[in-house]
């Protein structure tokens, strides 16, 4: 398996493109995206489990009914969420992008991200709408560039790798930055595969691995109201079209966690306000279930990300995650260490602290990537969850975040 160039456009048959349309105010930030299959594709998607959602995941929610999709249109700068007119504008983007590449509408994913409760004009994406289809190309990165709202970096990889004798390929983007907390889905994020795959197995393949990957990611506790992960795949690298458990399957499944976690660790550490990546490894624990509790909990607590940015070495915080966790742990065995490219340091060991080096305490989480080691000493099992530090900006960020 080898990372490769491309990334939406890695995969056979895909094309991809990315506008400044008007929704925006801001003309140098792209707010208008499309990727386009040369051939209906196996879809499989996953969507936020809030309450309140946006239009286009009630659209989507019929549309790939029959796993059947073969275009993405994507806005940035407005949810299309809780608007009275939200499923006409949805429907209208699906619906412009058939007038222009005949692709059936049934057959578009149509998604929105943005502000909240604000009317959505058809008319800049109309306008454009002809623009952004006749750029159509090599251009994952526009797309990925349109999608993005808070973000400050563009999230994009693809991978090669081999399935019976073929060249296979499968490519992502991704946005996601605030308002991301676990339990899907908590961001946009959009794969290709050039693949031959059955529902079925696409299915079991994308929401096997969310629960490894994007359910053990959170910026700040807020699930979001439009967010999904969709995945696209074509079947033009020619394999044997996978339909059960097995090799070619694995091979598949591999390749598409390896994709996630990436873009998960890519969106963690581009977090609001983020200064830090945080990783929350937890092992010895007497299930899977308690490791991700543990994990997730770490991850989600204010006050250790608060540490975190601090370079504050207050293991306590770790400690006092775990203990409201709602698993059974036992406390007295549990040891936590912290880790980064100057070290690691062991701060807690049977549920009590030891004697370290705070000066050494604070050169390791000084810097821009932090692993938290938590050994639970019960069992086999462990999870990884992701997350970032507590920062001044978060706040800054999301007070003025509509002017």
């Amino acid at each position: 398996m080898d990372i490769v160039n491309g990334g939406v456009c890695a995969a056979k048959g895909f094309t991809a493109n990315g506008v400044h349309c008007g929704i925006r105010r801001n003309r140098t930030k792209k707010d208008l995206a499309l990727i386009v299959s040369e051939v209906p594709a196996t879809t499989s998607a996953v969507y936020t489990t809030n309450l309140v959602k946006g239009a286009p995941i009630k659209l989507n929610q019929k549309h790939l009914e029959n796993h059947t999709a073969q275009a993405i249109i994507c806005n940035s700068g407005n949810a299309n969420t809780c608007n009275a007119n939200g499923m006409e504008i949805a429907e209208e983007m699906a619906e412009l992008v058939h007038k222009y590449t005949k692709i059936k509408k049934e057959d578009v994913v149509v998604a929105s991200t943005g502000v909240i409760g604000q009317p959505l004009d058809i008319t800049p994406i109309a306008d454009n709408m002809e623009k952004l289809v006749k750029g159509l190309g090599d251009r994952s990165k526009d797309a990925a560039h349109a999608i993005m709202t808070t973000d400050t970096e563009l999230k994009e990889i693809a991978l090669s790798f081999n399935i019976g004798g073929k060249t296979c390929h499968i490519g992502g983007i991704a946005k996601g930055s605030g308002m991301i907390h676990p339990n899907m889905a908590t961001m946009l994020v959009f794969i290709t595969s050039d693949v031959s795959i059955s529902p079925e197995m696409l299915d079991k393949a994308l929401k096997s691995d969310i629960k490894e990957t994007f359910n053990m990611l959170s910026i700040d506790g807020d699930t979001s109201t439009n967010d999904m992960v969709v995945v696209m795949a074509n079947g033009l690298a020619g394999n044997e079209t996978i339909t059960g458990e097995g090799e070619a399957f694995n091979e598949f499944a591999k390749a598409l966690n390896t994709v996630n976690i990436w873009l998960c660790r890519k969106i963690a550490a581009d977090g609001e306000g983020a200064s830090k990546l945080l990783e929350c490894n937890v092992s010895g624990a007497d299930s899977l279930d308690i490791a991700k509790k543990a994990a997730k909990s770490v991850i989600c607590s204010s006050l250790l990300k608060a540490a975190m940015f601090g370079a504050d070495a207050n293991w306590g915080r770790v400690l006092c995650a775990i203990g409201y966790c709602g698993a059974d742990i036992d406390v007295s065995k549990i040891a936590v260490s912290f880790k980064s490219s100057k070290g690691e340091i062991l701060v807690c060991a049977n549920g009590a602290g030891v004697d370290f080096s705070e000066e050494k305490a604070k050169e390791i989480l000084l810097e821009n990537e932090i692993e938290i080691n938590v050994r639970l000493g019960c069992g086999s099992f462990s999870s990884t969850a992701w997350g970032c530090d507590l920062t001044y900006d978060y706040v800054k960020i999301n007070g003025d975040y509509r002017t």
